[in-house]
């Protein structure tokens, strides 16, 4: 998967129990934007379950400062943190960390169970977040004569993500739409209006895996 193109986060931090053979695994999710706070999470964690036996991790973050870290912390080398970033990859997650707190309940599950036990966690966490997809979208400014203003508010409506608009000697919109809404603006005026490109900026829009 290209990670330039994982643009799906939570939209608020969630969290999930599972039981596998006696043993409790809570899965935290949180929305991260850095390293820092991925330390500080896990330590409160690590604080509010003090008796657990361990606390593992994985985070993604593929846009602004560009990483992906996982931790087993004590379970055997590659059956807890990998396979907790495995599903967060998979599922497209970015900018966020998961951390499951195992508390062991007596049986042993073997480094297959582990594995299938901690991406469970994961995933079935997921499955309870509200999740919300980045859309990037292109943000512009044009100036309208009144003349014009009724087809040029009615292509807005149609096609825009969304508008503002501020009327003086002409009427300003302020809107966000991709750039096939610049040619229709030029068409529909006959080259008259001239969007002005201001910044590309993120949406979110809310989704359910």
């Amino acid at each position: 998967m290209d990670h330039d193109e994982l643009l799906m986060k939570i939209a608020s931090n969630t969290s999930h129990e599972i039981v596998i053979e006696k043993s409790r695994f809570i899965c935290y999710l949180f929305r991260i934007d850095n390293e820092r706070e991925i330390k500080e999470l896990i330590n409160l964690l690590k604080k509010e379950h003090q008796n657990a036996n361990h606390v593992c991790s994985a985070a993604v973050c593929y846009e602004n400062n560009r990483f992906q870290r996982s931790n087993d912390d004590g379970e055997p080398k590659g059956t807890a943190g990998a396979p907790m970033l495995n599903v967060l990859n998979m599922s497209g997650m970015n900018d966020t960390l998961a951390v499951v707190v195992r508390y062991f309940g007596g049986i042993k599950l073997g480094a297959g169970g582990l594995i299938r036990a901690y991406s469970k966690a994961v995933s079935e966490c997921l499955k309870q977040a509200n999740l919300v997809e980045i859309v990037k979208t292109n943000k512009y400014h044009v100036k309208v004569n009144y003349e014009l203003n009724n087809k040029v508010e009615n292509l807005l409506r149609k096609k825009a993500l969304n508008f503002t608009v501020d009327y003086d000697l002409d009427v300003t919109y302020t809107y966000l739409a991709d750039d096939s809404l610049e040619l229709d603006l030029l068409e529909l005026s006959s080259g008259q209006i001239k969007p002005k490109f201001i910044e590309t900026i993120d949406l979110e829009k809310e989704i359910s895996l």
